[in-house]
């Protein structure tokens, strides 16, 4: 199942509805574009309350999810720890798959 959340994740990124890395996503934070943001499970921890607090203040849903070699590939990049999901239907269908990975 944790592929199909990774494979949702490529699709968004071919259909050009995914910000990477840490400055365009704090961009598309601030900007109210982002409709989920996903930190990679071994970020750091200072990015990892950097992200936490500007989406607590921007309102925008925050999850921590996979590794940061795994989001990266699901893109087509190298590793990457911060992704901005910029499309509301694509962010519910991650939303959806990670939800049911934890039941």
């Amino acid at each position: 199942m944790r592929n199909k959340a990774l494979s949702l994740i490529g699709l968004a990124s071919r259909a050009r509805k995914v910000s990477s890395g840490e400055f365009p996503v704090e961009k598309a934070i601030k900007s109210y574009n982002a409709f989920l943001v996903i930190i990679a499970e071994d970020a750091s921890d200072n990015t990892k309350k950097k992200f936490s607090d500007m989406c607590s203040y921007y309102e925008t849903p925050i999850i921590f999810y996979s590794s940061k070699d795994e989001l990266g590939h699901s893109i087509g990049k190298e590793y990457r720890a911060s992704l901005a999901i910029l499309d509301e239907n694509f962010a519910a269908g991650i939303m959806e798959k990670i939800d049911s990975l934890s039941k």
